[in-house]
């Protein structure tokens, strides 16, 4: 029999441990602080170890989402995690974090990549696979985990980050059940940004990859309209409750948000006219009060758009069940979609579970020379029959990290 609903039945985030205090950073390079916590809106950003990873943080995510709402790992037939940061060409982080949490042989594991619409993509197909009646009553574990990093002193670096999102996708689920008949989706081959397999960080032509992100939000959008039977009242702005977007950097969402109102109207909006308040009165409501951890985090690609549904959701109460959501993710090179959602009815009881808060509050803060002497050591971490790495000495008081690579073998401790 095939489920009637589908959605997020869990979902948990894991960080690193340790993050530099954006006017810090600021101050040290040179520049005005309002030029990072007011220009591209943000406050922190977490800074990964050499002992923290892709697979370490995917995990520990993993892991949390599963204990926090009681699923037992034999109730997971497929997990899918969505990285631009893989450890391996050929070997996914999917198949280490597979057996970190002790899954079943029988689940189905792999890796999707497509620079930041990864996690998006395995959720749809996740969704998929249940509605297709495939699942035969197991449910879906999709992390989005990544490391943004783009090197000391260039302009990318003040949007780095790291992080990990955890969803578990089921019938019947306890937190966001999704729309199956409104749904938009976007390729096409652009060279906005990428990274060579020759190279350690990113290339991008910022301005071009915006254009190219709100380009694909239209686009999405019209699809949807069109897969509809070319009405837009049921995802209509006017009876959305929330709208998330990709976050690369927190100022992107008002970007989005502008270009998602002048879609649906069919013409430009004027910031200082009329209608430019009326947007700036919806960003207000729908999108800003859900962009707190993005801002303490940082830009964590795959996970950016899930991080904001956790802030959502820690906030949610008994109102919102019930009421409608956007989704829209945008991945570089480039690929898109827009999917409308409701809040489960309970859900609101699971706020606490969700609530990352206490986690952030316990970061280290580091002052710049420490931030840039670990990501100079995280330079090196990856280098074959290097020293084993302690975590000791980076402060560490997580279960799980990454200590090093052996005989070409990576190697992870308790």
């Amino acid at each position: 029999m095939r489920p009637t609903s589908v959605g997020i039945d869990a979902m948990a985030f894991h960080g690193p441990e340790c993050y530099v205090d954006m006017e810090d950073l600021a101050e040290a390079r040179g520049v005005a602080p309002a030029k990072f916590t007011q220009g591209i809106g943000q406050r922190q950003m977490a800074v990964v170890t050499p002992c923290e990873d892709t697979v370490t943080m995917a995990a520990q995510a993993g892991r949390r989402a599963l204990q926090a709402f009681d699923i037992d790992p034999d109730e997971i037939g497929t997990l899918i995690v969505g990285t631009e940061t893989g450890v391996d060409h050929s070997k996914p982080v999917a198949v280490y974090v597979h057996e970190l949490l002790g899954l079943p042989t029988s689940c189905r594991t792999f890796e999707t990549k497509h620079a930041c619409y990864g996690a998006m993509a395995g959720l749809t197909s996740a969704a998929d696979w249940i509605q297709a009646g495939r699942a035969r009553g197991r449910k879906a574990l999709i992390i989005a985990s990544d490391i943004a990093r783009y090197g000391l002193g260039t302009p990318g670096e003040p949007t780095q980050g790291a992080g990990a999102v955890a969803m578990v996708v089921s019938p019947d689920p306890r937190l966001i059940t999704f729309d199956p008949e409104i749904e938009g989706d976007y390729t096409r081959q652009v060279m906005d940004f990428w990274r060579p397999l020759y190279s350690k960080y990113a290339f991008a032509d910022g301005h071009y990859s915006i254009d190219c992100y709100l380009d694909a939000l239209e686009s999405c959008w019209h699809d949807a309209v069109g897969k509809a039977g070319g009405s837009h009242e049921a995802f209509a702005l006017s009876v959305l409750d929330a709208c998330f977007y990709h976050v690369p950097f927190t100022r992107m969402a008002k970007k989005a948000h502008h270009r998602h109102w002048e879609t649906e109207l069919g013409r430009a909006i004027e910031r200082d006219s009329e209608d430019g308040a009326r947007v700036e009165d919806s960003y207000r409501q729908r999108v800003e009060p859900w962009l707190s951890l993005n801002a303490d985090v940082g830009n964590i690609y795959t996970g950016s758009l899930f991080l904001c549904l956790i802030d959502y959701l820690r906030q949610a109460t008994s109102e919102r069940e019930g009421r409608p959501i956007s989704l829209f993710s945008y991945g570089s090179g480039c690929g898109a979609a827009l999917s409308i959602a409701r809040v489960s009815e309970g859900a609101a009881r699971f706020h606490r579970a969700i609530d990352p808060g206490g986690q952030l509050a316990a970061r280290r803060r580091l002052n710049v020379e420490e931030y840039e002497e670990i990501f100079r050591a995280c330079e090196e971490s990856d280098r074959n029959d290097g020293e084993r790495i302690d975590p000791a000495r980076w402060g560490l008081t997580g279960g799980l990290h990454y200590v090093g690579t052996a005989d070409h073998r990576r190697r992870y401790t308790k």
